[in-house]
């Protein structure tokens, strides 16, 4: 079963998530704090972390930042409604995904769904082959079953998010892949002009993954459209 750690100082709110939670069938804990949302965090066993930005002792940032730089566990971020720097920084910190106060509690249920599915897809009857494969791009090598990714010999520590969002940029590489496509795929929501999600991401991956290799630009923006990895021939030709 999948446990939830909440880290909210809202205690009308915990209780009324704390009901939806149960009635959807997951396990959770609930901390008040910052310093003791990062403690539980990183000493327990969660599949998801639903963080807030306004807490005591420790910010919603500072409790990412901690948690970040020890452990790639998918957090979901509480945001003040229309305060677009707070969601903009938190997915630039490694948030899988934000979600604006005041919502609706099952919308919340849905992000974690969404989450979850990335984090730890699981089998199916008829499981394609090919989504078990690995993919080697230039120096990128992407292992789908133990959901790896190397990179001139190192592993990078990638979120749920950017593991899927590569995937999907390999998969297509030399071919445009759309901003609406890649939120629908990987986001698992509908797509909102307004709604820069995807682009930070993007912009995460290329900061791990290196902007360029031999001279190329690996992920190529396609203004007003969606982004293109560059294919492996286009790779080799660089240098």
């Amino acid at each position: 079963m999948n446990r939830i750690l909440i880290i909210e100082d809202d205690l009308d709110l915990c209780e009324l998530l704390g009901k939806y939670l149960h009635r959807e069938g997951f396990e959770f804990e609930m901390v008040h704090n910052g310093r003791q949302g990062v403690e539980y965090a990183l000493s327990r066993d969660y599949s998801l972390v639903v963080l807030d930005v306004m807490l005591p002792e420790l910010n919603g940032f500072e409790v990412l930042s901690s948690i970040r730089s020890k452990s790639n566990l998918p957090i979901l971020m509480l945001t003040a409604r229309g305060d677009d720097v707070d969601r903009i920084v938190g997915l630039e910190m490694g948030a899988d995904d934000y979600l604006p106060k005041p919502f609706n509690p099952r919308e919340l249920i849905a992000r974690i769904r969404a989450i979850l599915r990335r984090a730890k897809p699981e089998p199916t009857i008829g499981h394609s082959l090919k989504s078990a494969e690995s993919i080697t791009v230039g120096d990128v090598e992407l292992d789908n079953s133990t959901r790896t990714v190397i990179r001139g010999g190192e592993q990078l520590a990638l979120t749920s998010v950017e593991f899927d969002l590569l995937e999907a940029l390999l998969r297509s590489a030399g071919q445009i892949v759309s901003r609406e496509e890649l939120v629908k795929s990987i986001l698992g929501r509908n797509f909102s002009p307004l709604d820069r999600s995807i682009d930070t991401h993007v912009s995460n991956l290329r900061k791990k993954l290196g902007h360029t290799i031999n001279g190329i630009e690996r992920i190529k923006t396609i203004r007003n459209v969606g982004y293109l990895y560059a294919k492996t021939d286009d790779l080799a030709k660089g240098g």
